[in-house]
């Protein structure tokens, strides 16, 4: 592995076990049942511990998009052409997609990326950090080299550490890639050692024809290349995509400036999956968002131990479950840094230790 990519997976440390704390005892002083607000009390106890601080901003969002083409398209997967993966991309800047929209309206930055789209075009609100013009068809031929595949996540983790270095308080990751359900059921086969039937689903939207075309090619696919379940990198070349590699990297990022990343759906689950893989202690930076309809999407949630906070039956992809999800985060923090204490609302909590002694409230704290 390159070096640098080696020493930001070595440099990722642990949740900040004070914070945590802190912000635990904190809830457990705010003026109301104990854990009656579930997951918003959950939310910013684990940003305490990303942070260090039991209060924090969440204003300055950015969700990182990587864009790129996938060979295996060419097979008859997907039911959208590949020249959607460049108009949309394009769309991202114009303000027209559906992440785009959401993230004017939550008050989030996009950042663009073009990994891999199979054209050569010039645009101002894209960034040009190609690997290869698409990667190659899986069927055929592994989908990329292990050097390319780890010039693709140094990408995103760039990505995330200039996010850091621009003053954002959160991040989430997003893609583009006309085909990438594909690629991404078949890196989590890989991963999980599951027959493509377990992992794969229609995507945006394919007949019963090419959804066995789908589930035949990727089953076929690690068969003959037998990619390594204990290596991302490897499962990630041989039949992964760009899009993939450079959000495991945007994530790895992330997790070593010790910045929150927020999960999108599908694909981007696996990328989380993949990076976890390579450094568990990611799990202590990753906020997952809203619940995929992609049936592989909660094996990687299981994998990695982790649960969605939204089910909005979204399938969009984009990263457009990011910024609904920046907004729940901060509501999480409005309510830590402003409930009033039993003792500010001149409450006597004593009616509540039963309640904090008993087993249950110990186990959902």
């Amino acid at each position: 592995m390159q070096d640098g990519l080696r020493a930001t997976i070595e440099s990722i440390a642990p949740a900040d076990s004070r914070a945590i704390e802190l912000a635990l005892a904190r809830q457990q002083s705010l003026a109301k049942p104990p854990h009656s607000l579930g997951k918003l009390e959950d939310i910013s106890v684990k940003l305490a511990g990303v942070t260090g601080r039991m209060f924090n901003a969440v204003e300055r969002r950015r969700v990182l998009i990587f864009a790129s083409d996938n060979g295996i398209a060419r097979e008859g997967v997907a039911s959208a052409p590949q020249s959607v993966t460049l108009s949309q991309t394009i769309n991202f800047t114009r303000g027209l997609t559906g992440v785009a929209v959401l993230a004017k309206h939550f008050r989030a930055e996009l950042d663009v990326m073009d990994v891999g789209i199979d054209a050569d075009f010039v645009h101002p609100g894209v960034r040009d950090c190609k690997i290869a013009r698409g990667t190659k068809d899986f069927a055929r031929e592994p989908a990329m080299t292990r050097e390319e595949a780890e010039r693709a996540m140094q990408v995103g983790v760039d990505a995330a550490l200039r996010a850091k270095a621009d003053g954002m308080d959160i991040v989430g990751v997003g893609e583009m890639g006309i085909g990438n359900t594909s690629t991404s059921a078949a890196v989590l086969s890989a991963l999980l050692g599951l027959p493509a039937g377990d992992t794969v689903s229609r995507g945006a939207g394919i007949n019963d024809e090419a959804y066995r075309r789908k589930i035949r090619l990727i089953d076929e696919a690690i068969r003959r290349y037998a990619p390594d379940p204990s290596d991302p990198v490897d499962a990630i070349a041989k039949v992964g995509g760009f899009d993939i590699a450079a959000m495991c990297g945007a994530f790895l990022g992330a997790a070593s400036a010790r910045l929150p990343a927020v999960i999108d759906g599908f694909i981007s689950a696996v990328a989380a999956l993949c990076a976890f893989r390579l450094n568990p202690l990611c799990a202590d930076y990753l906020f997952p968002s809203h619940a995929s309809r992609e049936k592989g999407y909660a094996l990687a949630m299981d994998a990695m131990g982790l649960q969605p906070m939204l089910n909005l039956d979204m399938r969009l992809g984009e990263g457009s479950g990011c910024p609904i999800t920046f907004e729940v985060i901060a509501a999480a923090e409005s309510v830590i840094r402003d409930m009033a204490t039993f003792a500010e609302a001149a409450i006597d909590d004593g009616y509540l230790a039963e309640i904090r002694a008993s087993k249950r409230y110990q186990g959902e704290a």
